[in-house]
């Protein structure tokens, strides 16, 4: 075949092979919202302060910050095969999940939480592997349609307590059950696409020396400004439409912005898929910095409107979920290409890792400003992160192919 040919052309089977591992990642992934979706049970069994309640997801994000540095370290997402590794990584967040059944208190829980995060670094950056294995015309595609389907399941707790939630004890388990689903979906019906990365020799040092290569450093900085925003939206984004709803005299407020919250985060799903096609089209820099911009602009706009009529607040809340995600997966789209092509595994799982450790302080400190200068200070913290990634991926266009 013609060499000029592949670059003109993604492989045959290459959407099949996107559909079954975005799959096996959403399913993969389900236990990372499992608790998210319950803290209104556990916070009235398990009598959870607010903070408490915030732990049960920060936990998650430690955990996989954990995971994905040690990972790294060990360069475990380029010395074991990708969908492997989602296997061991499924099994493992599958039975961490489940050990929340037998209720070991608000210590152990968050434990576990962080467990099941650790475990999780073995799902989403190999995941990401796999897929690029698959694309090179439409990676940017690809890659923003994996993501869609992880913005889907960060949506999905919201849609449980807007319908009115189920048993705290059938979600546990029936998440724990898909996410082995998705690991054993993605080892056996699942394959390696033609455009393989070369294999890599064990070298704890490459962690180190992974964002020495300045193409790497820049999209990296672009993704930590995108991740300073993105999880701190996501996650507040229902106590502010609640109240907005409250404002707008709903008597019971909270079913209805719950049910709001999961649109504006699920209509990220589309943004990512429109993101990467712009991606592919446009280029990885000008695309990221318009949807930082936007989002970002949303971010300043938004905290103004907690007393608006709530269709305007809804129209910029939606603007906001597109924005938000929607270039999410072109910076690691930039490492698969840009980056050294035997150790991409590692620097994604690197880029990763530290982007969710810094969802936390924003995450925290989201309700402590809001409580002292309201929600226009709040989310316009929010909009330091769209500021610095927007400047950084401004200097990589200078290497885009």
């Amino acid at each position: 075949m013609d060499p000029a040919a592949v670059v003109r052309r993604d492989p045959h089977g290459c959407w099949r092979g996107l559909t079954i591992l975005a799959g096996a990642m959403l399913l993969g992934m389900t236990t990372w919202f499992s608790a998210t979706a319950v803290v209104p049970q556990l916070r009235e069994l398990w009598s959870l302060t607010p903070g408490q309640s915030a732990w049960m997801t920060i936990s998650v994000q430690l955990g996989f910050v954990v995971g994905a540095l040690g990972s790294a370290l060990f360069n475990l997402a380029d010395l074991i095969p990708p969908r492997r590794l989602m296997l061991f990584g499924s099994l493992g967040a599958a039975l961490a999940n489940l050990l929340l059944l037998t209720e070991p208190g608000v210590t152990g829980a968050m434990l576990l939480r962080g467990l099941t995060g650790l475990f999780l670094a073995g799902v989403y950056p190999p995941a990401m592997k796999a897929m690029a294995t698959w694309f090179k015309v439409k990676r940017g595609t690809a890659l923003g349609i994996m993501v869609g389907a992880l913005t889907l399941g960060s949506a999905t707790p919201h849609l449980v307590n807007g319908l009115g939630g189920l048993d705290w004890r059938l979600v546990i388990v029936a998440t724990s059950v898909l996410t082995l689903a998705g690991g054993l979906i993605a080892e056996f019906l699942g394959s390696d696409g033609p455009f393989d990365f070369p294999r890599a020799p064990f070298n704890p040092g490459q962690a180190l020396r992974a964002f020495s290569d300045r193409p790497v450093r820049l999209a990296s900085i672009g993704y930590f400004g995108h991740m300073w925003e993105l999880y701190a939206m996501w996650a507040w984004f229902s106590v502010f439409i609640t109240q907005v709803l409250r404002n707008d005299g709903w008597a019971e407020p909270g079913g209805t912005g719950a049910l709001l919250a999961f649109l504006v985060i699920a209509i990220g799903a589309v943004g990512c898929w429109v993101g990467g096609e712009l991606g592919d089209r446009w280029g990885r820099g000008n695309t990221t910095s318009a949807a930082m911009v936007v989002s970002g602009a949303c971010a300043l706009l938004i905290g103004f409107l907690h007393s608006a009529p709530l269709p305007l607040v809804l129209l910029v809340g939606l603007v906001w979920g597109f924005a938000v995600v929607a270039d999410s997966a072109q910076f690691s789209t930039v490492i698969t290409e840009l980056g050294d092509q035997q150790y991409v595994g590692t620097a994604l799982t690197l880029q990763l890792a530290i982007g969710f450790v810094l969802t936390v302080p924003t995450l925290w400190l989201i309700p402590v400003v809001q409580n002292a200068w309201g929600w226009p200070a709040a989310f316009g913290l929010l909009a330091i992160g769209p500021v610095v990634g927007t400047i950084a991926m401004q200097k990589l266009k200078e290497y885009e192919r």
